[in-house]
Formats: C-alpha cells, structure tokens, sequence
C-alpha cells in the first residue's frame, strides 16, 4: 500500500470512474454504488529509473488528478501493467506488438500490478492501494496466439491479454487476486471506500466470486489490511 494525502458535482456516495475501461466499469459495478464515467487522458509512460510499482501508483494518482478537472466528488482511478522480469509490458503499439508479448510471456510467470487511487475532490484526501498477482501462463501455440491477436481483444490490454478471453485463455494459474488481472481489484477498492467511510455495506467478495466464477482465497487477507 502507498498511502498518500493530498466539474461537476454528484450526490454523496457516487463514484467517479476515471477510466474507460468497459472491463473496470463492469467490475466496479458489482459493489452496487452509483457511478458516473469520466475517462481520464494522462500519457501512459515508464519513467527512467522508476519501478512498475512506483510507475503504476503514479499514474493512477494523476488520471485522478485529471479526472478533478472536470469532477468534484469522489474520484477513482486505476492503472495495471505487466512486469515481466523487470520489463514493464503496458499495452501493445500494434498486432506484432502483441505477438511478442505474447510469446515472451508463454509459459512463464509474471507479475501483474494495480495502483488504485480514490481522491475526494472536496477535501482533497487521496489514497492509494497498490495490489500485486502473480500469473503462470500457459504453454499455447503460436496458433492459438496469432488466433487470439487477430480478435483484436490483446490491443487494449497490458501485456496483450485479458484472462477472462474463454476461447484463448492464456493463463493457467494465479496467485493473488483475480480482479486484479482484469484491471481493478474490488477489496482493494472497498478498502478506500471504508478508509473515508463510503464503503458499501456489502463486501464485494460474494459478488465478485459469482462474477468471476471461481472462489477468491485472498480476499480476507486484502480487507484486513488498513488504507492510509
């Protein structure tokens, strides 16, 4: 965790989604807030000399700032990436792009991390969770690589591919949070949410287990854990 203190406006309890993604949108879904989607333009780079880590809490603090120009409630923001021994996979610049990836990561583990990072635009307390998976893929065939490149699902994708793509399904094994892979990790979400007292009653564990449809072991070990 790397906690940190620091338009338009919505009743309490709204969430503002500084992101495009269709796959966070659907995630955030399942904790049964009102949300409201603004997606926010900050220029996904790797600083020289800084960690995947270190990149993935920065860029989630500023899509939030962003994210302020236009909104004044409560901001959240997230960015993931792939490090895979120590080179940051972000998303590919083309169809080969994603090949190489994809190739490079076949049959190895990496690891795939999350800065999330809710900021209240009234009062301008941010905090930020960093969630960290680990991920074996499996050995697939260049056939089933350029199969899956060609659906052009792997171009908006750190690291080329979406672990829930049924017919591909690269991956055959994780440890650490699901959700987290598909870009936003719900407990660590929830755990912002009750920092500043806007968690919902409701933890999404049961939600997100049925969404996912797999049994999340870690879920308890996230929520115990205390935010800024």
């Amino acid at each position: 965790m790397f906690p940190m203190c620091a338009s338009n406006s919505h009743p309490r309890g709204t969430l503002v989604l500084a992101s495009g993604s269709p796959r966070r949108r659907e995630l955030l879904t399942l904790l049964g807030l009102p949300i409201v989607v603004r997606p926010a333009n900050v220029q996904e780079e790797n600083h020289v000399g800084e960690s995947a880590a270190d990149m993935v809490v920065r860029l989630s603090q500023d899509k939030a700032r962003a994210a302020l120009a236009q909104e004044s409630g409560l901001i959240l923001a997230a960015d993931t990436s792939v490090c895979l021994e120590g080179e940051v996979l972000g998303k590919p610049t083309d169809p080969a792009d994603a090949v190489r990836m994809l190739r490079a990561l076949r049959g190895r583990s990496h690891t795939v991390l999350s800065g999330v990072t809710l900021l209240d635009g009234q009062s301008g307390w941010m905090c930020t969770e960093l969630a960290q998976t680990t991920v074996w893929m499996r050995d697939y065939s260049d056939a089933a690589i350029a199969a899956y490149v060609a659906t052009g699902d792997s171009l908006d994708k750190a690291g080329s591919y979406a672990i829930q793509y049924g017919d591909f399904a690269p991956v055959g094994r994780i440890d650490g949070c699901y959700a987290n892979v598909m870009g936003l990790p719900l407990c660590h979400v929830y755990c912002l949410l009750r920092a500043i007292g806007q968690s919902p009653d409701q933890t999404p564990v049961a939600a997100c287990d049925r969404f996912n449809r797999r049994m999340c072991n870690v879920a308890l070990d996230i929520l115990a854990a205390r935010s800024c």
